[in-house]
């Protein structure tokens, strides 16, 4: 199991972050709790943590500090960043300091919480950092932001300190990816202009904003057809495509091949490619 500590000065907050999670389910165990950075930082350097899920805004020492003093002491924790929306400069910072993700509070939902958790426990694995056994369902999506590292993460990385909103639109749409996401909803996400982010989108990218999440949802689906026997209909719902249809054209416009097609070459190969 990974061990997670939380950071959170809110009691309920805190509560409620562990409480609608099955964190076994998905390789994880809550090893700790803390209200404060200073709390958290004594404790981490008594039983290091896999993953630490910390509020940015806290008293005696805030999040973004935790974690520089983290990575200053040597400890290599994942950090996932929990923020409102005026504090996105502190997500910034974190960004720079390494943090894997960040969560709005006011967003915050079981789906996102779990897709953030498959993140970290994938980059856990491509680590070799591993100091447990994990569980099936797990292992059974072992490739999943695997291949979305080698096939769009970087993009990420190159954008996150020369423009923070379109690095925010990009964390949004990696962990969001199946819900409905629009350049309208995205820009009122960062609060510009829907032409000004459209424009701007395709400017620090190199392509419009829906053509990189159909990608980040075809690599998504790329992994469900490689590891689960579900069937194309349910992959194309379960990575955002509420119409069946216009899942097979968009998948077959990137990889040349129906899902179909896909699956069944993909069975005689060690690893699946990502576009």
């Amino acid at each position: 199991m990974w061990k997670v500590l939380l950071v959170e000065d809110e009691v309920f907050v805190r509560e409620s972050v562990r409480e609608i999670i099955a964190w076994e389910e998905l390789g994880f165990t809550v090893c700790g709790e803390a209200g404060n950075g200073a709390e958290a930082l004594d404790m981490i350097r008594r039983d290091v943590p896999d993953l630490v899920i910390t509020d940015i805004i806290m008293p005696e020492m805030d999040g973004v500090e935790l974690l520089r003093r983290t990575r200053e002491e040597g400890y290599g924790s994942r950090f996932v960043m929990l923020t409102c929306m005026s504090d996105f400069e502190y997500v910034r910072q974190a960004m720079e300091y390494g943090a894997s993700n960040y969560i709005l509070k006011l967003s915050m939902s079981v789906n996102s919480l779990r897709e953030t958790l498959r993140k970290i426990s994938n980059e856990l694995l491509k680590d070799g950092d591993k100091r447990g056994s994990s569980p099936a369902p797990v292992q059974e999506k072992t490739g999943t932001d695997e291949r979305s590292t080698k096939g769009l993460q970087p993009l990420l990385h190159e954008e996150v300190t020369s423009h923070p909103e379109i690095q925010k639109i990009l964390q949004y749409i990696h962990v969001h990816y199946p819900e409905d996401i629009t350049v309208k909803s995205m820009s009122q996400y960062v609060m510009m202009g829907e032409n000004y982010v459209s424009t701007l989108f395709k400017k620090k990218t190199g392509q419009t904003l829906i053509h990189y999440l159909h990608r980040v949802r075809v690599n998504q689906a790329i992994q469900y057809l490689c590891h689960s026997d579900l069937p194309v209909y349910e992959i194309g719902n379960r990575v955002g495509f509420v119409n069946d249809n216009y899942f097979i054209k968009i998948f077959k416009r990137l990889t040349a091949q129906t899902p179909s097609q896909y699956r069944q070459n993909q069975k005689s190969k060690p690893e699946p490619m990502t576009i």
